[in-house]
């Protein structure tokens, strides 16, 4: 059955239903199957049966379904669409320590993650978990409470931040929770301000004990499926959530503390940094490469070092207008999910380019995205 490209560029809220033979599900092929679908996700759903190894049965208006369908021929030229089924997660860790009744954690580390030459100061830093009950998910954050009090004398307030190791930490032994901190600092009336609580822990010693909350967040969980895709859009520390999920893939301590999860899919981090020494985690992302090179592919946009087709700075909306055909051939997978962390005006950018890409495939981002995020593939944690 060959449906045409213009049906999907249609507002057609008519319905259908699809009898399918055949999915491969899990290892697994399927018996009939049916799907009832809005006629502007036919060639979505076409695709994805088409990948599946699927077979169309038949064809027929919803409000018809319960007649005699009528017999279908091969599948032809679809286009996917979102899954309409949110993923199911295991059981996550919701404020296991708040504000009120934060918990000690103990500085074990703090060092640099930035090569000479870079901007800024960005921090690696781990704490201990062993004399409590935290723990945590990949995707999730924690709030650090920094000592001393605000302008006014009351008690400093907590900030969040994106937790940068898997559950088991970087030792691997389960007690331990990595942040990835850059130190904030902006000019005001001529003054160089540094951030209260990210100057604080960029500057904690081995050795200090550190306010804790959290965690929090579910915004930004992994999917459980091994044979996930997963695309990674992230702009200088927001790179921590994505460190965490690649840990959690192709690191081969962390694969052998996961037998029940061996990532088989694909995984694309698209990172934008001003300069090449502000790259973070560096060797960690070129031995994943070297070692999963059909599962792993790594995309830099360098701001200060790159230029766009345009002649002006390469940013990383740039990389997705560049790849765009590719990341929505990915999109139209069901099993394909989307990660974006990093500073909050990174979105209007990533934004206006996944427009254009999707509309040269003949989608309306601005309906595609709400579906996305409906059935848990679109994935956003800015700040």
């Amino acid at each position: 059955m060959r449906i045409s490209t213009a049906a999907l560029r249609q507002s057609d809220a008519r319905m259908f239903t699809l009898v399918v033979e055949g999915l491969k599900a899990a290892g697994t092929r399927t018996a009939e199957r049916c799907f009832t679908i809005p006629l502007s996700q036919m060639q979505a759903t076409l695709r994805m049966i088409n990948q599946q190894g699927g077979r169309l049965l038949s064809v027929t208006p919803a409000d018809q379904a319960s007649a005699t369908p009528e017999p279908a021929s091969t599948v032809a030229n679809a286009a996917p669409a979102p899954v309409t089924t949110p993923v199911k997660h295991e059981a996550v860790p919701v404020n296991l320590y708040k504000p009120k009744d934060p918990y000690i954690g103990t500085v074990l580390g703090n060092y640099s993650l930035l090569a000479e030459g870079a901007i800024g100061r960005v921090n690696h830093i781990t704490f201990d978990l062993s004399e409590g009950n935290l723990h945590y998910v990949e995707g999730q954050s924690i709030g650090i409470i920094p000592d001393g009090v605000d302008s006014n004398g009351k008690p400093n307030k907590l900030r969040l931040y994106s937790i940068a190791s898997t559950r088991h930490g970087d030792n691997l032994e389960g007690k331990t929770v990595s942040l990835c901190v850059r130190q904030l600092q902006y000019e005001k009336d001529g003054e160089t301000i540094n951030g209260v609580c990210s100057t604080f822990l960029c500057d904690i010693e081995p050795g200090a004990k550190v306010k804790i909350t959290g965690p929090v967040g579910k915004e930004m969980l992994l999917p459980p499926d091994e044979d996930a895709n997963v695309i990674m859009l992230a702009t200088g520390t927001g790179i921590a959530p994505m460190r965490a999920y690649l840990r959690r893939m192709f690191d081969p301590g962390e694969r052998a503390k996961n037998p029940g999860y061996q990532f088989r899919g694909k995984a694309w981090l698209i990172m934008g940094v001003p300069t090449t020494p502000n790259l973070l985690y560096e060797d960690d992302l070129q031995s994943y490469l070297s070692e999963f090179p059909d599962n792993f592919r790594y995309t830099k946009a360098i701001s200060r070092e790159q230029q766009n087709p345009s002649g002006g700075r390469m940013y990383i909306q740039d990389r997705v207008a560049e790849y765009g055909d590719e990341i929505f051939t990915m999109i139209e997978d069901p099993k394909t999910h989307v990660y974006m962390c990093g500073l909050r005006g990174m979105e209007p950018g990533i934004d206006e380019a996944m427009s254009k890409a999707a509309e040269s495939k003949g989608l309306n981002w601005s309906e595609l995205r709400p579906q996305l995020k409906k059935a848990d593939r679109w994935h956003v944690e800015t700040y």
